[in-house]
């Protein structure tokens, strides 16, 4: 364990030492109370009544629910056809029901949900699992089982998110629940001790961490759900420290992965799962710990995991988006405005507060499975409502070049510019080096796609046959008929970004993210080949100006776009892009080779755009082209 951060597990053996001081009979552990239980009638009476009311009317929606069934064979459906749906839709429409029931039950306090919160908790409970067919093995990215062994559980993202939504029940509705029945408790509490807690504490999953291992999301989101799960729910003490204490070197691991400018390499979509469970984990581990922790929240690495999501945003739900990540990934809401108010950061503050109303008051931003996340909302609401409202002021992100990733952000009064260098082994990664998206006055002309509905495919060795991973599906040449590799062997190098008060710009040479190696390619003079790509936005004009340079002699320039595009040759190897009454892009050093209509019949597609996008598909006709944007 020598080649960790060590910040989290340094601060829990601290709390141990200084426990020991104080002698062996004062509990380390503080009551873990987030949230008032439903008993409180009065706090969920105080809650704003625009929340109460949502609460209760979507609760009033599943009253009589009827939980779908789960067969054996819906679970055998991923192995057999790669289909995730199948299961996934009847597993989430459960648990979305249930969170839905229990917090309208909460709200009004008569009992008129009981009988369907029981009717959810049995139906979870008689689960033969619940980690996800995708996630059915117990190795990392090793094939998966067609069902399950019941015998061993395995903890993936959902299993956990399942312990924490039953913990959160036992501790919200105990009292009610034991009036009806003592044993509905007792289920709960044995379905979490076997599922989540004795296999946390028994065997090593990969996410949890070990030198030399590369974490990702799944880190953090499964360990703030075990956190949740051995906290609230009625746990002995030297259970809930061996717990507190694996928790901590986790999020050690996971911070170590992590440059220190804190970008998320997964994206928008992903800091949801990635940095903000950072923030809930840290937070729980703090309250557990009577304030241990929280020195972690003034580290700058902190702070810059934290702002990420506000320096990636463009306008409304739309972000910057690259990898996996969807160019809507959803609102801002509670989890950032609580981060922001950690790390000290008002802006973050106000990102959250305001994106809460703009969601018109959401109490969720997910699948609806995260109990624990709606509980957040609720109690944060009023408090956000309030500061939204006292601070009128315009957030105005900086500037910034995240070189751990390689994504350079600039913009202008009009434009708002993204630029992808680093390299093709990020997690969830695209094909996408030294791509660029850019949106004026929040409408967007040149994108990123995203990517479809997660299939087996997605996550196997044929992932890169996927043709939203393709680098010819994004704002990027194919070189003498090569498209780019993955892997962190293809990079850009040479990369340069400057900025000041009327300009930014970012150069780089991309040649290395192709694999002219492996198909013996020389540039046409017998040199090595070379592609130099320069984007500069000037601010006061609102103008861009992309420059490739390039001494391969069959270059066909991909441009992605999301409004139909018009191309107009003029003389020569001129001409103009013409997106409606939008926008207008002027280039010179190509012709017109086809414009491509790409159907957008995806749901997850179809959650980001609203009608299909196209590709423009020039041919460059010399060693230089410019586009410029205004």
């Amino acid at each position: 364990m020598e080649n960790r951060c060590g910040q989290a597990a340094s601060l829990f053996l601290d709390a141990l030492s200084k426990n020991r001081e104080k002698g062996k009979n004062e509990s380390l552990l503080k009551a873990f109370s987030p949230f008032p239980t439903a008993s409180d009638r009065q706090a969920y009476q105080g809650l704003p009544e625009e929340i109460r009311h949502k609460i209760i009317k979507e609760g009033e929606s599943f009253l009589s629910f009827a939980y779908p069934p789960i067969r054996a064979t819906d679970y055998m459906s991923f192995k057999r056809t790669g289909s995730r749906a199948v299961y996934e839709d009847p597993y989430f429409s459960r648990r979305k029901a249930l969170n839905s029931l229990v917090l309208a039950e909460c709200v009004e306090g008569e009992g008129r949900f009981l009988d369907d919160i029981i009717n959810g908790i049995y139906a979870l409970c008689e689960e033969s699992a619940w980690q996800i067919p995708p996630h059915n093995s117990y190795i990392r990215d090793s094939e998966q089982f067609i069902l399950p062994d019941f015998e061993r559980p395995v903890l993936d993202l959902f299993s956990c998110e399942t312990g924490a939504q039953l913990s959160c029940i036992l501790y919200l509705l105990s009292e009610q629940l034991d009036q009806i029945s003592p044993f509905i408790t007792k289920r709960i509490h044995r379905e979490l001790e076997n599922r989540i807690l004795q296999p946390y504490l028994t065997e090593h999953f990969w996410w949890m961490g070990r030198d030399g291992e590369e974490m990702c999301n799944w880190t953090v989101w499964c360990t703030q759900n075990v956190l949740i799960t051995a906290f609230l729910a009625d746990f002995p003490e030297q259970t809930r420290l061996e717990v507190l204490k694996k928790a901590a070197f986790s999020c050690d691991y996971f911070l170590a992965g992590y440059g220190e400018d804190g970008c998320c390499d997964e994206g928008a979509h992903y800091y949801r799962h990635a940095g903000l469970c950072l923030f809930c984990a840290l937070d729980i581990l703090d309250q557990v710990t009577g304030g241990f922790f929280a020195p972690l929240f003034q580290w700058e690495k902190i702070k810059n995991i934290a702002s990420y999501i506000l320096n990636v945003h463009v306008k409304d739900n739309c972000y910057f988006n690259f990898s996996d990540c969807s160019a809507t990934p959803g609102y801002a809401g509670a989890r950032e405005y609580l981060f922001g108010k950690r790390t000290g950061q008002r802006a973050l503050m106000l990102f959250g507060a305001r994106d809460f109303g703009r969601s018109g008051f959401a109490l969720y931003n997910d699948e609806g499975i995260s109990l624990y996340y709606r509980l957040q909302t609720a109690f944060c609401s009023q408090e956000m409502i309030d500061f939204a409202w006292e601070n009128p002021a315009d957030i105005l992100p900086e500037d910034i070049f995240y070189p751990s990733v390689g994504l350079f952000v600039a913009r202008s009064p009009l434009l708002s510019l993204a630029v992808k260098a680093g390299d093709n082994a990020d997690s969830h990664n695209h094909n996408d080096t030294g791509s660029f998206t850019l949106y004026k006055d929040g409408k967007p002309l040149f994108i990123d796609i995203g990517v479809e509905s997660y299939t087996k495919k997605t996550f196997s060795e044929r992932r890169y046959e996927i043709w939203t991973m393709q680098s010819c599906y994004h704002n990027l040449p194919t070189l003498d008929g090569l498209d780019q590799r993955d892997g962190a062997a293809f990079r850009a190098t040479q990369v340069k970004t400057a900025f000041d008060q009327d300009k930014a710009s970012i150069s780089m040479e991309l040649s290395e993210a192709y694999p002219f190696s492996e198909n013996a390619c020389l540039a046409g003079d017998g040199a090595s080949p070379s592609y130099v790509r320069k984007v500069i936005l000037w601010k006061k004009e609102n103008k861009i100006k992309l420059t490739d340079c390039t001494n391969c002699e069959n270059v066909t320039l991909n441009l992605i776009t999301y409004y139909a595009p018009s191309v107009k040759m003029n003389s020569g190897d001129c001409g103009e892009i013409v997106f409606e009454e939008i926008s207008s892009a002027s280039f010179r050093g190509a012709e017109l080779f086809a414009i491509d209509t790409l159907p957008v019949t995806d749901p997850r597609l179809k959650a980001s755009w609203d009608h299909d996008l196209y590709r423009i598909r020039l041919t460059l006709t010399g060693g230089q082209f410019d586009l410029c944007i205004q």
